[in-house]
């Protein structure tokens, strides 16, 4: 079952309190939705946000007994959420970047490779084209700067080049046929850990979902929606989240900042959670 990372470093740093509004703008299955909402009581409300219907729906269950409201929405679509629900601003929002584990493990969703299934990896599947799309249809080039700027992965050109040739003789449908492919273009260095396929599965993921433009745009907004002293944390699993998160809130004129170093997974929540070693959390206060 999938674990909220950080949970206690999370709670002690946003600092939720009674009557207060916040957003969890990657509700998921709810782990870090219930410990915000939980401090929100008596009188405070909490708007849970998730692009995938299936997590958002187990979300529900999960939180029936708090004063939750759920929304399917993408995180950078909250202002919308708000202006639905008649609200200038709140008093705080948490985004977890990373994928739940229950979405990772179902090969349904093309996600990983470590079980064969459909090449789709879109975490809302109601709406967008599926990898498999991109793996067929874009030139050769397109592919590459996918594989390098989102993976960053070095033989990025190889593995386009590999990918147009077999498209040719048979379209590329499945998490095998592709993690096959990559693994044959990229040598496993002696003693590598991280397999051949893994930076190319994590480009198509990012690009399939616009991963990078959604942060962007969150980031954004945040500004002119979180009330003077509300809080923001964002929680990011590789740079190419942490750079822009470092950035934006790097601005003196709008946010103080409640974490000098991002704060990472202690020796013991690596060990349970193995998931949490690459998280980085980034916590700031609005100005006023």
């Amino acid at each position: 079952m999938h674990r909220s990372v950080l949970p206690i470093e999370t709670l002690e740093l946003l600092a939720p309190a009674s009557g207060e509004v916040w957003i969890d703008a990657t509700a998921g299955l709810g782990g870090h939705s219930r410990l915000i909402a939980e401090k929100l009581l008596p009188g405070g409300m909490l708007i849970a946000l998730d692009q995938d219907p299936s997590m958002l729906a187990l979300a529900k269950e999960n939180l029936k007994d708090l004063p939750v409201r759920f929304f399917h929405a993408n995180f950078d679509q909250f202002e919308a959420v708000l202006e639905e629900l008649k609200l200038e601003k709140v008093n705080g929002l948490l985004a977890d970047l990373g994928i739940c584990s229950e979405q990772l493990d179902d090969p349904q969703r093309g996600l990983s490779f470590q079980k064969n299934g459909p090449l789709d990896m879109r975490l809302d599947t109601t709406t967008g084209r599926p990898a498999a799309d991109l793996v067929n249809r874009l030139e050769e080039e397109e592919l590459a700067d996918i594989f390098y700027h989102y993976g960053e992965e070095r033989l990025s050109r190889r593995v386009a080049r590999r990918i147009v040739e077999q498209r040719a003789v048979r379209k590329f449908e499945t998490t095998e046929q592709l993690a096959e492919l990559v693994r044959r273009c990229v040598p496993r260095s002696p003693g590598q850990r991280i397999d051949p396929a893994t930076r190319v599965f994590q480009a198509l993921r990012i690009a399939v979902n616009e991963e990078l433009a959604v942060l962007e745009n969150l980031l954004r907004i945040l500004p002119r929606r979180i009330a003077p002293g509300g809080r923001v944390g964002i929680i990011s699993f590789h740079s190419l989240e942490d750079r822009p998160v470092k950035q934006a809130f790097a601005d003196k004129d709008i946010w103080e900042s409640l974490t000098r170093k991002p704060v990472q997974a202690g020796e013991e929540e690596c060990r349970d959670n193995p998931r949490s070693r690459s998280a980085k959390l980034r916590v700031v206060r609005r100005k006023a």
